[in-house]
């Protein structure tokens, strides 16, 4: 339950390079937080890596799709210094597709300034966005091991010639701060949790039967106020038996806070 006379506390447990920044935003809307990261990203090279850029710098992709922000820095990470300014010009005459406004902006960044992207931020919405276009051109995905299939299934259907690299993949951190996030909750400290997707549902359900408490967390959960980032994200929560009370309209943590704070305010 929420105290009306304390600042809410808001468990954060997305990516360890992502806390800095979650924490201030948390901040800015008037939650305090306890942080703990839930998912780990991981580097990773598959055998497609190499001709996803022939593709690209050839010519070859018509369009080139990033589904997040670390897809774009896990693939110049693979890319020899010497050859990133030719991949990344060769982008600029391709097109660029991003899932949201974050991935947008690390194009941005580099220079890329002409990237569409979907008015619904998931794998449904780029098939959507992308389907009156892409019949009989050659899709390139740059995105995680933990991919969607449904957005590669959606654009063959839509006629595209589809290639999938997967340029880094998600792993479960172990550690203290794992535990003791655990730990706070089943204490009643915690009294919203943003869930920011499915893998991060799952390592915290991991985590919590590890420690033998799966039963009392699912409680302590639907005691408090949960947010789910999308649809998949809380059809997996419901799958745990969770009762989701907040799904933003637009896929982003800025948006779930933005939620979380109205409901808050509009539920004394």
């Amino acid at each position: 339950m929420i105290d009306k006379d304390q600042k809410p506390i808001l468990a954060i447990m997305r990516p360890e390079s992502y806390l800095e920044d979650s924490v201030k935003m948390a901040e800015a809307f008037g939650f305090d937080t306890v942080e703990a990261p839930m998912i780990e990203i991981v580097d990773m090279r598959d055998d497609e890596f190499d001709q996803f850029v022939k593709r690209i710098l050839v010519g070859k992709s018509d369009y080139v799709i990033f589904t997040s922000a670390n897809g774009i820095d896990f693939t110049l990470r693979k890319i020899p210094e010497e050859d990133k300014d030719e991949f990344i010009d060769a982008l600029r005459h391709t097109n660029v597709i991003t899932i949201g406004p974050n991935t947008h902006k690390a194009l941005m960044k580099l220079g890329i300034e002409g990237s569409g992207m979907p008015a619904v931020y998931s794998s449904e919405g780029l098939v959507e966005y992308l389907c009156p276009h892409i019949g009989g051109k050659t899709v390139d995905i740059a995105r995680s091991s933990f991919g969607a299939t449904v957005l590669i299934l959606g654009l063959e259907k839509c006629g595209a010639s589809v290639f999938e690299t997967q340029v880094y993949t998600l792993a479960r951190p172990e550690g203290e701060a794992q535990k003791e996030l655990i730990r706070c909750a089943l204490d009643g400290k915690i009294s919203v949790f943003a869930f920011t997707s499915s893998m991060m549902v799952r390592n915290f359900f991991v985590q919590a039967d590890v420690m033998g408490v799966s039963d009392r967390i699912v409680s302590v959960l639907n005691d408090s106020l949960v947010s789910a980032i999308g649809i998949p994200t809380a059809k997996t929560l419901k799958n745990y038996g969770v009762d989701v009370k907040i799904i933003p309209d637009r896929y982003t943590f800025k948006a779930m806070l933005d939620k979380a704070s109205s409901y808050i305010s509009s539920n004394p």
